[in-house]
């Protein structure tokens, strides 16, 4: 009898072992057949995953077979497709393991991301998600929909939703104590803090990200997102220097990976050059091995804006911005700075162009320097309230009027501090005299 059970097993075991050979062959075949014959491929993904044995080995195999078809629709720009799969794998979930489904429904959410105008689409497909968890009590994966629906409102520039979300994100998250999520929920409420200037709290937010990803394993990627949002953070304190090595990291962790964001990180290294009087350097980087990967426009326009700023040439700075601004505008980090980098830029012309006058017409200035008056009149006015430079406008004649710079005279000083003190003397007297009288 005993064998007899053996037998069965071992029979079951063969069954199984038949089945997954043949589910492994069709989904080979419709991989071969995924780009030159999609309409097959589709068929023989969909006979995978909606067949009805299961078992470890077969449920990765029907895994696989899914995010293929995901990837098939995401090509073909099937985005409803992609829904109705989301849809159609619920059951599905019963059988594997939380983190598993986590990975899948995240897999295909991103994938929508990648069809042009996908945006709106993903950010429904993550909201009906959320509410099939809540009905199904499925809390593991709605927190990590909700974490990735934040940092959707963060792409999309929905701040208020953003921070909304997050901070009844890690009320909840907190109390189950899933470090790996907080990390990525503290990443979302950093960045999203930065983006609004409210820089105190975007750095307690990043201080406990990293808190909390030195208690655990952290994978690479979300360590090289902590430290180009730490590279972020010391670039706004002007520490260029700090700022750079961890730009480094990150670039180094992107670029092994081949995650997209390594050239921005590589962009930000390059502006901390700029930025740092290192504009000389900016070329034999872009001429050597750690970027020739990259080449193209996003690292033209840096190489461009070097250039301008060594030169101290505002015009070319200018033209530069204007002929990359569809890449400047993608990248909020290199834009703001380099607002601050024309402002210097145009302060440092400006301060050229009027030292040989004593009196000069502000028309005459904004003709030299080819901008118009109002913006001239805004920035000298700027710089006189800054002292940096010293003089006054005369709005009445549009003129500016330049102040020569006296020596510093010690007698003034001096004269000023006996009075002091010869008042000082004659309070202490008055005080005396009171007294005795």
């Amino acid at each position: 009898e005993k064998m007899a059970h053996g037998g069965h097993d071992v029979e079951m075991d063969e069954a199984t072992r038949t089945k997954l050979d043949e589910m492994i062959e069709t989904l080979d075949r419709a991989k071969t057949l995924h780009t030159l014959k999609p309409k097959e491929a589709e068929a023989l993904y969909k006979s995978i995953f909606t067949d009805a044995c299961e078992g470890e080995e077969l449920n990765k195999v029907k895994e696989q077979s899914i995010c293929k078809l995901g990837e098939l629709y995401a090509d073909q720009q099937r985005v409803e497709d992609i829904q109705k799969l989301m849809v159609q794998i619920r059951p599905f979930f019963n059988s594997i393991p939380k983190a598993k489904t986590a990975k899948i429904v995240r897999t295909l959410i991103d994938l929508v991301a990648k069809v042009p105008g996908g945006q709106q689409a993903q950010l429904q497909l993550c909201i009906d998600t959320i509410e099939w968890c809540k009905t199904e009590k499925r809390t593991f994966l709605r927190h990590r929909v909700q974490s990735k629906l934040a940092n959707m409102y963060f792409e999309a520039k929905d701040f208020t939703a953003a921070l909304a979300l997050v901070g009844e994100l890690l009320r909840e998250v907190k109390k189950l104590d899933d470090k790996p999520l907080l990390v990525e929920i503290h990443l979302v409420e950093s960045r999203t803090y930065h983006q609004i200037r409210n820089l105190a709290r975007s750095k307690a937010a990043l201080t406990s990200a990293r808190t909390t990803a030195n208690a655990i394993y952290c994978p690479p990627l979300l360590q090289a997102l902590i430290d180009a949002q730490s590279g972020t953070l010391h670039a706004e304190e002007k520490d260029y220097k700090t700022a750079y090595s961890y730009f480094f990291e990150a670039f180094e962790a992107q670029k092994s990976a081949e995650h997209p964001g390594a050239i921005t990180n590589l962009k930000h290294m390059l502006l901390c050059k700029i930025m740092t009087d290192a504009a000389d350097e900016v070329p034999l980087m872009l001429d050597g091995k750690l970027a020739l990967k990259f080449a193209g426009a996003e690292l033209d326009v840096m190489r461009e804006i070097a250039k301008s700023y060594q030169d101290r040439n505002l015009e070319k700075f200018i033209k530069a911005q204007d002929k990359y601004k569809d890449q400047l505008e993608s990248d909020p980090v290199t834009k703001f700075h380099l607002k601050n980098l024309h402002d210097t830029l145009l302060q440092q012309n400006l301060c050229r162009l009027v030292e040989p006058f004593s009196t000069v017409q502000m028309s005459h200035v904004a003709k030299l320097i080819d901008l118009p008056v109002p913006v001239v009149e805004s920035t000298l006015s700027q710089m006189i309230l800054d002292k940096k430079f010293k003089g006054i406008l005369d709005a009445g004649q549009g003129a500016l009027i330049a102040y020569q710079d006296t020596p510093d005279n010690s007698t003034y000083e001096t004269g000023i501090e006996v009075i002091e003190n010869m008042g000082k003397v004659v309070d202490s007297l008055y005080t005396r005299a009171a007294h005795l009288s």
